[in-house]
């Protein structure tokens, strides 16, 4: 009964047996290894992206930082919302590796609205040079919040920015999730929606630890190239990376993991509303229930293990989050246990 985080699985058999073949024998280093011509092109096949280049990286920080970093001057703002993974989470890396000012938009559900971006760039970037510039958006996907952006939603907060001159960035640690929370294809929910660069998520969903940034402009390509050197984010060994972003994507392993985890999170949400808990939208396999006071205690003893939230008097929150190892048997131990 372990819903902390999707973090907190192992790694996926197809995954630990691509590392163990990458193991055997000798490969060339650096990102130079054969494994990574295949992965590039999976991803470019996957999105209907050709032009499209792949680095990958170990962790989301990474990923996230080096990404803004290479699409967003010092000077410039990034637009994200209040609770985005890279306003919360991430020590303040993307400002460290790109000098840029984080602003942050309120929206409901751990969404940007349109109409909260509008009044984000109306506010920035009219001081001349006394002032903080307008930089880059960027999206998440699956929210913080557990919930998702359609393409068509996505594809509204991108035109904002597309109209300031301003590139857009989706922080999509859980992609495959939103993926198959929307039914959306991977060129949808990214640059056919007017996104310009992706940190497309492996390690909340299978992998031991690897991230891919998808850069859809090339000529971005070589800055990012040496921001990830100096960032000293430039694997030697590199094939072990590689060797798990291409098991990830090929066969649709990354959706299929995707798909248990959140239709886990759905056997959660139905048991729970059956229950007479409150739960907030959360189409995929994050969610924030908030019940009746007494129930913390009753599931930790029972051996539940995940995060509580702040809730109101005499109520209590939590936020439950399945992995790709969620089992029904799990999610029905849980419920049981409620």
């Amino acid at each position: 009964m372990r819903f902390a985080s999707d973090n907190t699985s192992g790694a996926a058999p197809e995954i630990m047996a691509a590392i163990l073949r990458a193991n055997e024998g000798y490969e060339r280093s650096y990102g130079a290894d054969a494994a990574m011509e295949r992965v590039t092109a999976l991803v470019r096949d996957i999105f209907e992206a050709p032009q499209a280049v792949v680095y990958l990286v170990a962790t989301g920080t990474a990923a996230n930082a080096l990404a803004i970093a290479t699409h967003c001057q010092p000077w410039g703002a990034v637009f994200c919302h209040r609770h985005a993974h890279i306003a919360e989470d991430e020590c303040n890396a993307p400002e460290f590796y790109s000098g840029a000012k984080l602003v942050l938009v309120p929206g409901d559900e751990g969404k940007i609205t349109p109409d909260g971006l509008t009044a984000a760039l109306a506010s920035t970037g009219e001081s001349g040079v006394h002032g903080v510039q307008r930089g880059m958006l960027s999206l998440t996907n699956v929210t913080e919040a557990g919930t998702a952006y359609t393409p068509a939603e996505i594809a509204a907060l991108t035109a904002l920015a597309k109209a300031k001159g301003i590139p857009c960035h989706l922080d999509g640690a859980r992609f495959a999730n939103a993926l198959v929370a929307t039914g959306a294809s991977p060129a949808e929910m990214t640059w056919q929606s007017g996104i310009n660069v992706l940190s497309l998520g492996g390690t909340k969903n299978g992998c031991l630890g690897v991230e891919a940034v998808v850069l859809f402009d090339p000529a971005k390509a070589w800055e990012f190239e040496l921001r990830r050197k100096r960032g000293g984010h430039l694997f030697s060994k590199h094939r072990f990376l590689s060797a798990q972003m291409e098991a990830y994507l090929t066969g649709g392993l990354w959706l299929r993991l995707a798909a248990q985890a959140n239709a886990m999170g759905q056997r959660l949400v139905q048991g729970l509303r059956d229950r007479q808990a409150q739960v907030p939208e959360a189409p995929a396999n994050m969610l924030f229930p908030e019940w009746a006071a007494g129930k913390h205690e009753k599931l930790e003893a029972a051996g539940a293990v995940y995060y509580r939230f702040p809730a109101p008097e005499g109520r209590e929150r939590a936020r439950l989050v399945a992995s790709w190892s969620t089992t029904e048997a799990d999610v029905d131990a849980f419920l049981r246990a409620f």
